[in-house]
Protein backbone atom coordinates (compact mmCIF):
# COMPACT_ATOMS: atom_id res chain seq x y z
CA UNK A 1 0.00 0.00 0.00
CA UNK A 2 1.58 3.44 -1.15
CA UNK A 3 1.27 6.39 0.86
CA UNK A 4 -1.41 8.17 -1.55
CA UNK A 5 -3.67 5.13 -0.73
CA UNK A 6 -2.73 5.08 2.96
CA UNK A 7 -4.08 8.55 2.92
CA UNK A 8 -7.08 7.81 1.32
CA UNK A 9 -8.05 6.06 3.73
CA UNK A 10 -7.42 7.79 6.24
CA UNK A 11 -9.40 10.75 5.81
CA UNK A 12 -12.26 8.50 4.37
CA UNK A 13 -12.14 7.13 7.85
CA UNK A 14 -11.60 10.83 9.77
CA UNK A 15 -14.69 11.69 7.67
CA UNK A 16 -16.34 8.84 8.76
CA UNK A 17 -15.27 9.01 12.14
CA UNK A 18 -16.52 12.94 12.36
CA UNK A 19 -19.78 12.57 10.81
CA UNK A 20 -20.54 10.15 12.94
CA UNK A 21 -19.20 11.77 16.54
CA UNK A 22 -21.46 15.07 15.34
CA UNK A 23 -24.52 12.92 14.97
CA UNK A 24 -24.14 11.48 18.26
CA UNK A 25 -23.99 14.72 19.56
CA UNK A 26 -27.32 16.32 17.68
CA UNK A 27 -28.79 12.95 18.85
CA UNK A 28 -27.99 13.84 22.61
CA UNK A 29 -28.54 17.42 22.21
CA UNK A 30 -32.09 16.89 20.96
CA UNK A 31 -32.99 15.15 24.44
CA UNK A 32 -30.99 17.53 26.57
CA UNK A 33 -29.98 20.86 25.82
CA UNK A 34 -26.89 19.84 28.23
CA UNK A 35 -25.18 16.84 27.24
CA UNK A 36 -24.03 14.82 30.81
CA UNK A 37 -20.16 13.68 30.35
CA UNK A 38 -18.11 11.43 32.23
CA UNK A 39 -14.78 10.70 31.44
CA UNK A 40 -15.16 8.51 28.41
CA UNK A 41 -17.05 11.00 26.64
CA UNK A 42 -15.33 13.80 27.39
CA UNK A 43 -12.47 11.89 26.30
CA UNK A 44 -14.40 10.29 22.91
CA UNK A 45 -16.16 13.62 21.83
CA UNK A 46 -13.83 16.59 23.32
CA UNK A 47 -10.32 15.74 23.57
CA UNK A 48 -9.55 12.97 20.74
CA UNK A 49 -10.10 14.06 17.14
CA UNK A 50 -11.34 14.70 14.46
CA UNK A 51 -13.79 17.68 15.88
CA UNK A 52 -15.08 20.25 13.68
CA UNK A 53 -17.42 21.55 16.75
CA UNK A 54 -16.80 24.08 19.78
CA UNK A 55 -18.11 22.27 23.15
CA UNK A 56 -18.73 24.57 26.08
CA UNK A 57 -18.58 22.10 29.27
CA UNK A 58 -19.27 23.43 32.22
CA UNK A 59 -17.50 21.52 35.61
CA UNK A 60 -19.61 21.21 38.41
CA UNK A 61 -20.37 18.75 41.64
CA UNK A 62 -24.06 18.97 41.79
CA UNK A 63 -24.55 15.74 44.54
CA UNK A 64 -26.00 17.09 47.80
CA UNK A 65 -23.36 15.88 49.75
CA UNK A 66 -20.85 18.31 48.16
CA UNK A 67 -23.12 21.10 49.32
CA UNK A 68 -22.06 23.20 46.49
CA UNK A 69 -25.26 26.16 46.06
CA UNK A 70 -23.59 27.72 43.74
CA UNK A 71 -23.30 25.15 41.86
CA UNK A 72 -26.93 24.55 41.30
CA UNK A 73 -27.65 28.23 40.69
CA UNK A 74 -24.80 28.53 37.90
CA UNK A 75 -26.06 25.11 36.58
CA UNK A 76 -29.55 26.98 36.19
CA UNK A 77 -27.90 30.04 34.27
CA UNK A 78 -26.30 27.53 32.44
CA UNK A 79 -29.39 25.80 31.66
CA UNK A 80 -31.08 28.48 30.03
CA UNK A 81 -28.19 29.48 28.03
CA UNK A 82 -27.76 25.88 26.46
CA UNK A 83 -31.75 25.91 26.12
CA UNK A 84 -31.67 29.70 24.28
CA UNK A 85 -29.07 28.36 22.05
CA UNK A 86 -30.98 24.69 21.67
CA UNK A 87 -34.69 26.19 20.69
CA UNK A 88 -32.90 28.87 18.53
CA UNK A 89 -33.86 29.38 14.78
CA UNK A 90 -29.99 30.22 14.41
CA UNK A 91 -28.87 26.91 16.02
CA UNK A 92 -25.93 24.89 14.11
CA UNK A 93 -24.17 21.88 14.64
CA UNK A 94 -21.14 24.40 15.43
CA UNK A 95 -21.38 24.82 19.52
CA UNK A 96 -22.90 22.01 22.15
CA UNK A 97 -22.90 22.49 25.89
CA UNK A 98 -22.28 20.10 28.45
CA UNK A 99 -21.30 19.49 31.41
CA UNK A 100 -19.33 17.22 33.55
CA UNK A 101 -20.04 16.40 37.68
CA UNK A 102 -17.28 16.12 39.56
CA UNK A 103 -18.73 12.43 41.14
CA UNK A 104 -19.37 11.37 37.68
CA UNK A 105 -15.93 12.93 35.82
CA UNK A 106 -13.47 13.03 38.62
CA UNK A 107 -11.02 11.27 36.06
CA UNK A 108 -11.21 14.49 34.26
CA UNK A 109 -11.01 16.74 36.90
CA UNK A 110 -7.68 15.36 37.59
CA UNK A 111 -6.85 15.40 33.75
CA UNK A 112 -6.96 19.09 33.71
CA UNK A 113 -5.63 19.89 36.96
CA UNK A 114 -8.90 21.55 38.23
CA UNK A 115 -9.52 21.80 41.80
CA UNK A 116 -12.65 24.33 42.08
CA UNK A 117 -16.19 23.99 40.93
CA UNK A 118 -18.54 25.55 39.04
CA UNK A 119 -15.68 26.06 36.10
CA UNK A 120 -16.66 27.00 32.49
CA UNK A 121 -14.41 25.98 29.48
CA UNK A 122 -14.09 26.47 26.27
CA UNK A 123 -12.72 23.55 23.51
CA UNK A 124 -12.55 25.15 20.16
CA UNK A 125 -13.00 23.08 17.10
CA UNK A 126 -9.06 23.37 16.28
CA UNK A 127 -6.30 23.91 18.53
CA UNK A 128 -6.02 23.64 22.10
CA UNK A 129 -7.50 26.01 25.16
CA UNK A 130 -6.11 29.28 25.86
CA UNK A 131 -6.49 31.41 28.88
CA UNK A 132 -9.34 33.33 27.07
CA UNK A 133 -11.38 29.90 27.08
CA UNK A 134 -11.54 29.65 30.60
CA UNK A 135 -14.38 32.23 31.85
CA UNK A 136 -13.30 34.46 34.59
CA UNK A 137 -16.37 33.32 36.85
CA UNK A 138 -15.36 35.74 40.27
CA UNK A 139 -15.62 38.55 37.68
CA UNK A 140 -18.08 38.16 35.30
CA UNK A 141 -20.65 36.10 37.46
CA UNK A 142 -22.59 33.28 36.05
CA UNK A 143 -25.82 35.62 34.78
CA UNK A 144 -26.71 33.62 31.51
CA UNK A 145 -26.22 36.78 29.74
CA UNK A 146 -22.20 37.18 30.70
CA UNK A 147 -21.93 33.72 30.04
CA UNK A 148 -23.58 34.29 26.12
CA UNK A 149 -21.28 37.28 25.46
CA UNK A 150 -18.07 34.90 26.55
CA UNK A 151 -19.03 32.33 24.05
CA UNK A 152 -19.90 35.09 21.32
CA UNK A 153 -16.14 36.17 21.71
CA UNK A 154 -14.73 32.77 21.81
CA UNK A 155 -16.66 31.19 18.93
CA UNK A 156 -18.43 33.89 17.31
CA UNK A 157 -21.91 32.34 17.66
CA UNK A 158 -24.47 34.86 19.25
CA UNK A 159 -27.17 33.75 21.84
CA UNK A 160 -30.25 35.35 22.90
CA UNK A 161 -31.10 34.49 26.13
CA UNK A 162 -34.79 33.65 26.65
CA UNK A 163 -35.92 33.03 29.91
CA UNK A 164 -39.72 32.29 31.25
CA UNK A 165 -41.71 35.20 32.56
CA UNK A 166 -40.95 36.09 36.17
CA UNK A 167 -44.25 37.67 37.86
CA UNK A 168 -42.47 37.50 41.13
CA UNK A 169 -41.50 40.88 40.82
CA UNK A 170 -44.46 42.70 39.82
CA UNK A 171 -46.54 41.01 42.14
CA UNK A 172 -44.03 42.03 44.50
CA UNK A 173 -44.57 45.81 43.43
CA UNK A 174 -48.53 45.34 42.78
CA UNK A 175 -48.84 44.52 46.76
CA UNK A 176 -46.51 46.82 47.96
CA UNK A 177 -48.31 49.65 46.23
CA UNK A 178 -51.26 48.43 47.29
CA UNK A 179 -50.32 48.03 51.36
CA UNK A 180 -49.46 51.60 50.65
CA UNK A 181 -52.64 52.51 49.10
CA UNK A 182 -54.40 50.62 52.03
CA UNK A 183 -52.72 52.41 54.35
CA UNK A 184 -53.27 55.83 53.49
CA UNK A 185 -56.72 54.79 52.99
CA UNK A 186 -57.17 53.83 56.63
CA UNK A 187 -55.36 56.72 57.48
CA UNK A 188 -56.80 59.46 55.37
CA UNK A 189 -58.02 61.84 57.85
CA UNK A 190 -54.37 61.46 59.62
CA UNK A 191 -51.47 61.90 56.93
CA UNK A 192 -49.35 63.65 59.09
CA UNK A 193 -46.71 60.82 59.00
CA UNK A 194 -46.19 61.33 55.46
CA UNK A 195 -44.27 65.07 56.66
CA UNK A 196 -42.22 63.52 58.78
CA UNK A 197 -38.69 64.14 58.05
CA UNK A 198 -37.26 61.28 59.83
CA UNK A 199 -39.11 59.22 58.39
CA UNK A 200 -38.28 60.32 55.08
CA UNK A 201 -34.36 60.42 56.39
CA UNK A 202 -34.51 56.77 57.27
CA UNK A 203 -35.89 55.82 53.71
CA UNK A 204 -33.09 57.30 52.25
CA UNK A 205 -30.98 56.63 54.21
CA UNK A 206 -31.94 52.83 53.32
CA UNK A 207 -31.23 53.16 49.77
CA UNK A 208 -28.16 55.22 49.72
CA UNK A 209 -26.61 52.15 51.91
CA UNK A 210 -28.48 49.31 49.79
CA UNK A 211 -26.46 51.37 46.79
CA UNK A 212 -23.34 51.86 48.19
CA UNK A 213 -23.18 48.50 49.25
CA UNK A 214 -22.89 46.89 45.74
CA UNK A 215 -26.66 45.70 45.05
CA UNK A 216 -26.90 47.09 42.19
CA UNK A 217 -23.76 45.42 41.06
CA UNK A 218 -24.61 42.01 42.04
CA UNK A 219 -27.97 42.62 39.98
CA UNK A 220 -26.02 43.57 36.83
CA UNK A 221 -23.02 40.83 37.16
CA UNK A 222 -24.81 38.15 39.01
CA UNK A 223 -22.38 36.98 41.54
CA UNK A 224 -22.45 34.17 43.52
CA UNK A 225 -23.30 34.59 46.94
CA UNK A 226 -20.36 32.60 48.16
CA UNK A 227 -17.18 30.52 47.59
CA UNK A 228 -16.58 27.08 49.00
CA UNK A 229 -13.03 25.46 47.33
CA UNK A 230 -14.21 21.60 47.10
CA UNK A 231 -10.97 20.57 48.26
CA UNK A 232 -10.35 22.34 51.47
CA UNK A 233 -14.66 22.83 52.02
CA UNK A 234 -13.15 26.13 53.38
CA UNK A 235 -16.45 29.20 52.51
CA UNK A 236 -15.00 32.58 51.19
CA UNK A 237 -17.53 35.63 51.85
CA UNK A 238 -15.02 38.06 50.64
CA UNK A 239 -13.41 38.12 47.36
CA UNK A 240 -9.56 38.54 46.90
CA UNK A 241 -9.96 40.95 43.53
CA UNK A 242 -10.44 44.63 43.75
CA UNK A 243 -12.67 43.58 40.02
CA UNK A 244 -15.46 40.92 41.72
CA UNK A 245 -17.45 40.76 44.92
CA UNK A 246 -19.68 38.05 46.52
CA UNK A 247 -23.27 38.68 47.59
CA UNK A 248 -22.56 37.89 51.16
CA UNK A 249 -19.82 40.85 50.88
CA UNK A 250 -22.10 43.20 50.18
CA UNK A 251 -24.15 42.68 52.88
CA UNK A 252 -21.57 42.36 55.12
CA UNK A 253 -20.32 46.06 53.63
CA UNK A 254 -23.74 47.38 54.22
CA UNK A 255 -24.08 46.08 57.71
CA UNK A 256 -20.70 47.96 58.43
CA UNK A 257 -21.53 51.23 56.48
CA UNK A 258 -25.11 51.08 59.00
CA UNK A 259 -23.38 50.19 62.00
CA UNK A 260 -20.94 53.50 61.10
CA UNK A 261 -23.87 55.41 60.44
CA UNK A 262 -25.92 54.39 63.15
CA UNK A 263 -22.76 55.62 65.50
CA UNK A 264 -22.59 59.03 63.44
CA UNK A 265 -26.42 59.69 64.51
CA UNK A 266 -25.93 58.43 68.02
CA UNK A 267 -22.97 60.86 68.55
CA UNK A 268 -24.79 64.27 66.90
CA UNK A 269 -28.05 63.09 68.97
CA UNK A 270 -25.26 62.78 72.29
CA UNK A 271 -24.22 66.77 71.32
CA UNK A 272 -27.86 68.13 70.21
CA UNK A 273 -30.42 66.36 72.33
CA UNK A 274 -31.98 67.64 75.92
CA UNK A 275 -31.35 64.46 77.68
CA UNK A 276 -29.54 63.99 81.10
CA UNK A 277 -25.91 64.65 80.79
CA UNK A 278 -25.24 60.90 82.12
CA UNK A 279 -27.13 59.22 79.08
CA UNK A 280 -25.53 61.72 76.58
CA UNK A 281 -22.34 60.08 77.18
CA UNK A 282 -23.02 56.91 77.12
CA UNK A 283 -24.86 57.64 73.80
CA UNK A 284 -21.47 59.24 72.78
CA UNK A 285 -19.10 56.66 73.85
CA UNK A 286 -21.28 54.11 72.35
CA UNK A 287 -21.35 56.02 68.96
CA UNK A 288 -17.20 56.19 69.07
CA UNK A 289 -17.05 52.62 69.43
CA UNK A 290 -19.36 51.78 66.60
CA UNK A 291 -17.45 54.38 64.33
CA UNK A 292 -13.99 52.82 65.53
CA UNK A 293 -15.13 49.29 65.73
CA UNK A 294 -16.90 48.82 61.98
CA UNK A 295 -14.65 51.13 60.84
CA UNK A 296 -11.68 49.27 61.00
CA UNK A 297 -13.59 46.13 59.41
CA UNK A 298 -14.47 47.79 57.05
CA UNK A 299 -10.83 48.68 56.37
CA UNK A 300 -9.62 45.28 56.94
CA UNK A 301 -12.17 44.11 54.26
CA UNK A 302 -10.82 47.32 52.08
CA UNK A 303 -6.97 46.07 52.48
CA UNK A 304 -7.54 42.60 51.60
CA UNK A 305 -9.44 43.77 48.35
CA UNK A 306 -6.22 45.98 47.25
CA UNK A 307 -3.29 44.37 48.35
CA UNK A 308 -0.54 46.35 49.32
CA UNK A 309 -2.94 48.71 50.76
CA UNK A 310 -0.28 50.53 53.51
CA UNK A 311 -2.71 52.21 55.81
CA UNK A 312 -4.87 50.33 58.84
CA UNK A 313 -6.95 50.90 61.45
CA UNK A 314 -6.84 49.16 65.24
CA UNK A 315 -6.44 45.88 63.13
CA UNK A 316 -4.03 45.09 60.95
Amino acid sequence: MNFATFLRKYLKYAVTLLSEKVAQMMEWTSKRSVIRMNGDKFRRFVRAPPRNYSVIIMFTALQPQRQCGVCRQADEEFQALANSWRYSSAFTNKVFFASVDFDEGSDVFQMLNMNSAPTFLHFPSKGKPRKADTYELQVRGFAAEQLARWVADRTDVQIRIIRPPNYAGPLLLGFLLAGIGGLAYLRRNNLEFLFNKNVWAFSALCFVLIMTSGQMWNHIRGPPYAHKNPSTGQISYIHGSSQAQFVAETHIVLLFNAAITMGMVMLCEAASSDLEIGKRKIMCVAGIALMMVFFSWLLSVFRAKYHGYPYSFLMS
